[in-house]
């Protein structure tokens, strides 16, 4: 009855998403043996099974995973060796879509009967729409998280299930009873090293120009880990000596009692719709990575709350917008309007709640267990 499952989530997100689904999945299967690779909540869930590579792992944009290769190259071998000798029954396959689905033809090659579960599904309907053929040959189920995303695969042949965001689940746990501080800025650069290197000392400098025409407001900066809170304290000056809060952890908690903020492009930008965070996005990649994708990208906007919408409710600003100037004007406006506030969390509203309700995580579980115990074969095969 418990069977074995490998997973591998390449991300801080996609390591929470991971978390959950297994939580619900061993509510339903006690005793289920778990490998693979994750990060510190995964692992808390799973065990000494799964080991924490997510720091390593969570780089991003082409050049930077390039610098990385060799790294990628042998954790792949390592994983493919540790899934042969599990032979696990179900390979889940938590977004990290770049290496999940080169590791997925690998597993399918090497043990066709191993049914192979993608959960998150990649950005195909934006960018790489090539990948969708390569999606329904070698997985068994993509479990979606938006509710369009299941049409991109109708006639493919891929089951395709729209479960809702995990996200909702998650943070629910998170809220606190909290009144915002009216003169409370969010800095959050992002998780990932190479970004916050980029998008800080920015953050930083509008953060100054905000000062000098708001005097009364303050600055927290929550670090995805210690690590992070020193890279991100290499950045502060003189200019903003105490006036500034780094925290490890707590954006969750920063997100309800600030006023307003600039968020990296990534989770946390939906993260901070949910608890209703006026915010603008700001988004920088390497060059070669950003004119790459300026070529294959398809879509209007980049962040998930204005994808949804089908609409700008809140300010993007990529590459070389992305600059103190705009940043601070942006800001600005949230600290001296009350109307832009309730306009951008009225559209907040309106995208989150497209996300579907609570239980992703039991949905998503249900949906992983039905595979267990199935005949395998690759995806179609009688």
């Amino acid at each position: 009855m418990s069977g074995s499952l490998f997973v591998v989530a390449g991300e801080m997100s996609g390591d929470a998403h991971a978390a959950g689904l297994l939580e619900a999945l061993l509510r339903r299967r006690p005793g289920l043996r778990v490998a693979g690779a994750g990060g510190p909540k995964l692992r808390a869930v799973a065990g000494d099974g799964v080991r924490d590579w997510v720091d390593q792992a969570g780089v991003m944009g082409v050049v930077e995973v390039l610098k990385h290769y060799s790294w990628f190259k042998q954790q792949f071998h390592d994983l493919l060796a540790e899934v042969r000798e599990l032979r696990p029954e179900v390979l889940l396959l938590v977004d990290y879509p770049g290496f999940n689905l080169r590791f997925a033809a690998a597993v399918r090659e090497a043990l066709p009967r191993t049914r192979i579960v993608q959960y998150v599904c990649p950005q195909v309907w934006a960018w790489k729409k090539g990948r969708i053929p390569k999606m329904a040959q070698l997985l068994d189920e993509v479990l979606c998280l938006l509710p369009f995303e299941p049409e991109v695969f109708a006639g493919t042949g891929l089951k395709a299930n729209f479960v809702g965001h995990p996200m909702i689940d998650e943070l629910e746990t998170e809220r606190i009873e909290v009144e915002r501080d009216a003169g409370l800025v969010a800095l959050m650069p992002g998780s990932r090293e190479p970004e916050v290197r980029k998008l800080f000392p920015m953050m930083l400098d509008a953060a100054a120009r905000l000062r000098a025409d708001h005097p009364q407001v303050r600055f927290e900066a929550p670090a995805a880990n210690g690590r992070m809170r020193r890279v991100m304290e290499e950045f502060a000056d003189e200019r903003l000596a105490g006036l500034v809060t780094f925290t490890d952890g707590g954006a969750h908690s920063l997100m309800q009692r600030a006023a307003c903020g600039v968020i990296a492009s990534g989770t946390a930008t939906v993260e901070a719709a949910y608890f209703r965070l006026p915010y603008c996005l700001v988004y920088k990649l390497a060059w070669p990575t950003y004119l790459i994708a300026k070529m294959v990208v398809k879509i209007e906007h980049i962040g998930l709350v204005n994808i949804l919408a089908g609409r700008e409710v809140v300010e993007e600003f990529v590459q070389s917008e992305a600059d103190p100037c705009h940043v601070g004007r942006s800001l600005s406006r949230f600290l001296g309007d009350p109307r832009r506030v309730e306009e951008v969390r009225a559209g907040m509203a309106e995208s989150v709640a497209m996300l579907g309700g609570r239980g992703a995580h039991e949905r998503a579980a249900a949906a992983v267990e039905a595979w267990f115990g199935s005949e395998g074969g690759a995806p179609g095969a009688p």
